[in-house]
């Protein structure tokens, strides 16, 4: 098979078209001085322009920064609702609110529940998507009272330009792994709570452990005799535990009776969700028990915890009465 080049030669155009080309290269090289830096200059006008741009839309980002963290400090929630598009995602703990109206609420509850916090955010990076969309990430910290030890999360927004204003589509918060249970550090101390259903004393205690990576807890269970049925005693440990890789909190449990369980943290906020799935005791009716305990604090010195969802082997079994839990 004949080579392009050969078969061209045969058909006598490829002289023509190197002659074309010489003639071509001499008429760009004949463009005047003027015609010249016209041409080169469009290269650095067009950088200069993108960095104009670049420029602007940060400095958008960082105004719409300062206006979230002055309205939620200033406890101004419409400002802040006009923060978040109408259909907001965030994700946090483990859990994720959906909606303008549910994330504020879930803000405002928390607000309402530490009178004396103050946020703080610093953007670390932008990512333009476009002239209306970018990726922010950066570092929110918070205190609950002045003078308190600022808990930092790191999180990535999608902010999104709706108008002239720049509004977070979605954002999720990844607490590092010791500030993951900043959030519960509230637990930490001695606790009693009287089981309604039961009579039971229940006494907890949780402390900081493994340079403060590990909540460690320490529960006994004391019911009296009652209805016929002995006097009992169950003794539980717990372990509390951040997740690295997702940032979520995860709880281990195991009682004497020779149960265990396992549960993952959710919050709002302002109260927890542990969902369990766990083995049941020893000679136990059945084998795979499922729950969702609901904690919420309730000041400084109380908090409630309650039993819900409760199943067994699949089947559904009644919720648990609070526990009203005061600090000892």
């Amino acid at each position: 098979m004949p080579t392009s080049s050969r078969f061209f030669s045969r058909q006598g155009i490829l002289p023509r078209v190197v002659f074309l080309l010489g003639c071509g290269f001499v008429a760009i090289g004949s463009l005047s001085a003027e015609g010249q830096e016209s041409v080169l200059a469009q290269g650095p006008q067009k950088a200069a322009a993108a960095d104009d741009d670049a420029r602007a839309m940060r400095d958008a980002l960082d105004a719409a920064t300062r206006s979230y963290v002055e309205a939620t400090n200033g406890r101004r929630f419409e400002a802040l609702g006009d923060q978040w598009t109408e259909g907001a995602e965030l994700s946090e703990g483990g859990g994720m609110i959906v909606g303008r109206e549910a994330i504020v609420a879930s803000i405002r509850d928390w607000l309402e529940a530490n009178p004396e916090a103050r946020i703080a955010i610093r953007l670390t990076g932008v990512k333009a998507l476009g002239a209306s969309a970018a990726r922010v990430r950066g570092v929110m910290s918070f205190t609950r009272k002045p003078g308190a030890k600022p808990i930092e999360t790191r999180f990535e927004s999608l902010r999104v330009l709706e108008g002239a204003t720049w509004r977070l589509a979605e954002s999720t918060v990844e607490p590092s792994q010791v500030d993951a249970l900043e959030a519960l550090a509230w637990m930490v101390g001695t606790w009693r709570a009287t089981d309604p259903d039961s009579g039971a004393t229940v006494d907890a205690s949780y402390q900081r452990v493994a340079g403060g990576h590990l909540i460690l807890g320490g529960i006994r269970h004391r019911a009296p005799a009652r209805d016929g049925l002995p006097a009992t005693e169950i003794d539980v440990v717990e372990l509390i535990h951040p997740d690295k890789a997702t940032g979520s909190v995860r709880s281990w449990v195991f009682d004497s009776t020779g149960a265990r369980a396992e549960g993952v943290f959710e919050t709002d906020g302002t109260s927890f969700n542990r969902r369990f799935v766990g083995t049941t005791a020893d000679g136990a009716a059945g084998d795979v028990a499922r729950w969702v305990q609901v904690i919420v604090p309730t000041g400084d010195s109380t908090c409630t915890m309650q039993s819900i969802e409760r199943t067994l082997d699949g089947k559904p079994l009644p919720d648990k009465s609070p526990l009203h839990f005061k600090r000892q």
